[in-house]
This record gives structure tokens, C-alpha cells and sequence, in this order.
């Protein structure tokens, strides 16, 4: 699981960050000042930072400078403020990324596993114990970038692949249909819910074609989300 570093004073922001973060299975150092941060930092290992700019005791610009001197982690900042200046400022000091204030805790962890995914911090999380092996009836080609089904090959579109490659990682977990979207889609916040919905019509379809009853793998949970029924 990547660790990441939350360096932010509000309590309600920080509280609603941790919450959408761990639900997502990232583990959450989360301290209060930018101090603790550097303290945590030194002593701990991070896959990720995200930094509060006004913090009480040095700015988040600050944090990320010394964070540099001994860590090459991605940085992601948050701001009340939406200047230039403090963005080219975050972004020459190492930042990857930055976000003002008011904003969606879906969107900080869509941005987060962005930039991870493009560091490729998240290949190791992604390889550790292949799809194939957590589920014998479908298999996954990772080099071919292709799903099997009863050894025959399903004619996915780039989100449904994304979708049923996520359940098949996790057979047995229930995701919600927000989860579902970041997981699946480069910008979440531009489709709806009730977009998954379609696509996991979709992708039943194509698995019933493939084999008779196979598209009873993913069950709907109502009121809660999907989940891929776990091999027998």
C-alpha cells in the first residue's frame, strides 16, 4: 500500500482526506505542522506528500524544500490561494501538482494515483500478486493488456478493461461506484455514477458471450456498489 505524508492544520480537511485516502487503501501519516512533517519524514518511508501551503508554523513551500534535500517523493500541494506566483514557486521547488481550495476529496486521490501511475511508483502495487492468480476462470494478459474468459479473449473498450481488471484484483471487495471511476477514468469528476453502471452492463454482456453464466461473476451489492464473486 503507498504511504502517504498529509500535512494539513485543518482538522475537518485533513479528517475528510485521511477518510477518502484509507478507503481507498492508502495508509495516512497525517500530521498538523510542518515540523512533524519533517520529523515524520525522517524516520519513515513515504510514496507521497501532500502539503498544506499555510501551515502555522512554516509554509508548505518550505516543507517541500527541506523534503527535497533528503527525499524524491511526488508532492502535491494545497492552497486557499489560487496565485501564479505561489504555483511556479511550488512547481520549481519539486512539486508535482496543485490544488486549491474548496475541492473534492475524489479528485485529491485521482490526482494522487495519477501522478503515482506516472512516476511509476504504483507498478509494484499493481504486479505483486497478478489477477490471474487471484481468480482461475478469468485471466489477465498484462503484456497484451487483455482479459480472458474461459479462455476466450474479451473485446473490452479501454474502461471496461480498466473496470473489470480492478474487481479482479480484489475479488470479494465491494467498490463503490465513485471508486470505480477513479480507478477507471483519467478525470472522474467529467462522467457520472450511473456511468459505471452502463459499462458493467456492458461488460457482463461480453462475459455471458463467452461463457454461459459467467456474467454472474460481478454481483451488484444495492445501496453499495459491485464486487467480483471470489473463486470457489
Amino acid at each position: 500500500m503507498p504511504h502517504v505524508l498529509l500535512v494539513e492544520d485543518e482538522p475537518a480537511i485533513a479528517d475528510t482526506l485521511v477518510y477518502a485516502l484509507e478507503t481507498e487503501c492508502f495508509t495516512v501519516t497525517h500530521t498538523l505542522t510542518g515540523s512533524d512533517a519533517l520529523a515524520a519524514a525522517g524516520s519513515g518511508n513515504f510514496d507521497f506528500a501532500i502539503l498544506d501551503i499555510g501551515l502555522p508554523d512554516m509554509t508548505g513551500l518550505e516543507v517541500c524544500r527541506r523534503l527535497r534535500e533528503i527525499s524524491a517523493i511526488p508532492v502535491l500541494f494545497l492552497t486557499a490561494r489560487d496565485g501564479e506566483l505561489d504555483r511556479i514557486l511550488g512547481l520549481e521547488l519539486g512539486g508535482d501538482d496543485y490544488v486549491t481550495k474548496p475541492f473534492s476529496p475524489r479528485e485529491i486521490v485521482a490526482r494522487v494515483r495519477a501522478i503515482l501511475r506516472r512516476t511509476g511508483a504504483l507498478v509494484s502495487q499493481t504486479h505483486e500478486t497478478p489477477a490471474s492468480e487471484k481468480h482461475a476462470f478469468i485471466h489477465h494478459d498484462p503484456s497484451a493488456m487483455r482479459i480472458h474468459c474461459a479462455g476466450t479473449p474479451l473485446d473490452l473498450t479501454a474502461h471496461e478493461y480498466k473496470l473489470l481488471l480492478v474487481l479482479m484484483e480484489h475479488p470479494g471487495r465491494v467498490f463503490t461506484r465513485d471508486q470505480l471511476l477513479d480507478h477507471a477514468w483519467q478525470d472522474p469528476g467529467a462522467v457520472t455514477d450511473r456511468t459505471v453502471d452502463a459499462h458493467i452492463k456492458s461488460i457482463r454482456s461480453k462475459l455471458r458471450a463467452a461463457s454461459n453464466g459467467a456474467e454472474n461473476l460481478i454481483e451488484t451489492r444495492r445501496g453499495l456498489g459491485y464486487s467480483l464473486a471470489p473463486k470457489s
